[in-house]
């Protein structure tokens, strides 16, 4: 089903868990605050981190779309952080996709950004990001992301392809794919633990697809921009830290759904996304 707007973020009532997004008047997108999803599956210390990150360093910046996949008390209270946060309870699990796409459905913003909640933050990245964003036709951005020892991941990649795939199983892929310099660059795609979108792009190629459950929906997307001749951007001037809790390597279930999307992939958007590759930046 397309994406579209949904007035609840402003006409919709408050409760106890949530509080109502201010203002939903027109602005120049580095004015507008950015509408921020975060989605917790049992992660509320992570998520209280993160929020009051948010509140820290972008309290003036962002709104928060915050959903529990599941039923969890949460160490912190909503109303106390500051800021506009909305409380969305899911009544049965979702996927990524599904959930993230859940929360546009309640944004009324110019920008959607996309955060998981091992993200931290030791400073504002958006106005760079916001900047970025602003370029002919960008339709996603991202940040260098770090690990908690400051070494940066590797968040920005080239489009896998069955050989590649294959050279990383075997350990002889490298570490980075871009050398990450000062300068902001176009990667083929970039990681989703932190995706700031321009809403127009993410309406206008339907989200993200929710045919996948976990992993992968970060590349498809990008894939699909780039088809839409869309740019995807990484902006070094601004970082996040990544306490990675990936999950995929340590449990059949997350291993099970990463082969999964693997083959989804490759079988569908993989096929053309070399077609879409990005003409050279400057």
């Amino acid at each position: 089903m397309p994406l579209r707007r949904c007035a609840l973020a402003c006409a919709g009532r408050s409760t106890n868990h949530d509080r109502r997004a201010a203002g939903c008047r027109s602005a120049p997108m580095n004015q507008d605050r950015v509408c921020v999803s975060v989605v917790s599956h049992l992660q509320g210390g992570l998520v209280k981190g993160l929020l009051d990150d948010l509140g820290t360093h972008c309290r003036d910046t962002v709104e928060v779309i915050l959903t529990l996949n599941v039923d969890e008390p949460l160490p912190f209270e909503v109303a106390d952080l500051g800021y506009p946060i909305r409380l969305v309870r899911n009544h049965l699990p979702r996927g990524f996709g599904a959930n993230h796409n859940a929360a546009f459905r309640l944004c009324q913003r110019r920008t959607f950004c996309v955060l998981n909640p091992d993200i931290r933050l030791a400073a504002n990245p958006f106005p760079a990001l916001l900047e970025e964003l602003q370029r002919n036709h960008t339709g996603t951005v991202a940040p260098r992301i770090a690990g908690p020892s400051g070494r940066t991941e590797d968040s920005a990649r080239r489009f896998p392809t069955l050989w590649s795939l294959v050279a990383k199983a075997l350990g002889r892929a490298s570490a980075l794919d871009y050398e990450i310099g000062p300068a902001s660059f176009s990667p083929d795609w970039i990681a989703g633990m932190f995706m700031l979108f321009a809403s127009d792009a993410f309406r206008a190629v339907g989200g993200f697809d929710e045919k996948y459950f976990l992993y992968y929906e970060d590349v498809d997307i990008c894939a699909r921009l780039r088809a839409a001749d869309y740019d995807v951007r990484l902006v070094p001037a601004a970082s996040a830290v990544h306490d990675a809790r990936r999950a995929s390597r340590s449990d059949w279930k997350h291993r099970a759904w990463h082969a999964q999307s693997v083959l989804r992939y490759l079988l569908t958007v993989g096929r053309s996304a070399e077609r879409a590759r990005r003409r050279p930046q400057p």
